[in-house]
């Protein structure tokens, strides 16, 4: 067993992929501690985690508390990394053990984003831009500087991840990425690509695609009025403004942000210079 490393894994109403992906990781030769986080789940998914893994710990969020339900994992566990998995996703073997290796090789980095792999040996769309870097940092990083990752193939620092506060609360999933992104470069903190870490990911056919897309133009406007430069904000406004023209679920998104615009400037809190310069010159293509 590595005891560095731990994976953390929210779930709600999916306890088929989640069994699937427990065997996986349950074979990994790294053998992390486990920490399922149910959010609410009416499939019985918790009773089935206990009873068929009694050695994976169950824990329990409110259904409201989205990707922020993670932090109740990383919190649990005492490994100094905590690995994400979703419950359609794995890891390699051997993956856990090569980005302990890195982050602890490199202790300025605060998050390593794997290489994620989609059915038919695909790359996931993100990670190509991701290898494709931009000399943002410093020199002698272990992969290319990033501005945005993959939640289901990410290894963090737990430190680190704690300190930025996690994942924001009450965002559904879809883009919750950035708001980590720009919390963790606001502390001083490096963000890598590392590509022989290696992830697997079938989206499950149990999500609700039409539903993630109108989160993801939700979130990506809040993060925008939240946190981007007055610029920036405007033109991610812009451009989600002409996709929501003839993109029903994202023009869904856009009328909840729309509706949410008052509380999102009353949080509004300016990304660090660097943050912002590291956002403007990776922008990524969403994920799957």
């Amino acid at each position: 067993m590595d005891p560095r490393i731990a994976v953390v894994i929210a779930t709600r109403d999916r306890a088929p992929d989640l069994l699937c992906t427990l065997e996986r990781l349950r074979a990994l030769p790294e053998r992390p501690a486990l920490y399922v986080v149910d959010t609410g789940s009416n499939d019985g998914t918790p009773e089935l985690v206990r009873r068929r893994f009694p050695d994976v710990a169950v824990l329990h969020a409110s259904p409201g508390e989205g990707p922020a339900a993670r932090t109740a994992g990383v919190r649990a566990t005492q490994a100094p990394f905590v690995a994400f998995c979703d419950d359609d996703s794995w890891w390699e073997p051997g993956a856990l053990s090569r980005a302990a290796d890195v982050l602890e090789a490199h202790p300025d980095v605060g998050l390593l984003a794997a290489r994620v792999m989609l059915a038919g040996d695909r790359l996931e769309p993100t990670c190509g831009e991701m290898a494709r870097g931009r000399p943002t940092a410093r020199p002698g990083l272990p992969g290319p500087a990033i501005g945005g990752f993959v939640a289901c193939g990410a290894v963090v620092r737990r430190e680190a991840y704690l300190a930025a506060g996690g994942f924001p609360p009450e965002w559904p999933f879809g883009g919750e990425e950035q708001p980590l992104v720009v919390a963790l470069l606001d502390r001083g903190w490096e963000l890598v690509y590392v590509p022989s870490v290696v992830a697997q990911h079938r989206p499950s056919a149990r999500r609700d695609r039409a539903a993630r897309a109108a989160f993801t133009a939700r979130n990506d406007l809040r993060m925008a009025w939240e946190r981007r430069a007055p610029r920036a904000a405007l033109a991610i406004t812009a451009g989600s403004l002409r996709r929501a023209l003839g993109d029903p679920h994202h023009r869904r998104g856009v009328l909840r942000a729309l509706r949410e615009l008052p509380s999102a400037l009353r949080r509004r809190a300016r990304a660090s210079s660097r943050a912002e310069r590291r956002l403007a010159e990776l922008a990524f293509p969403r994920s799957s």
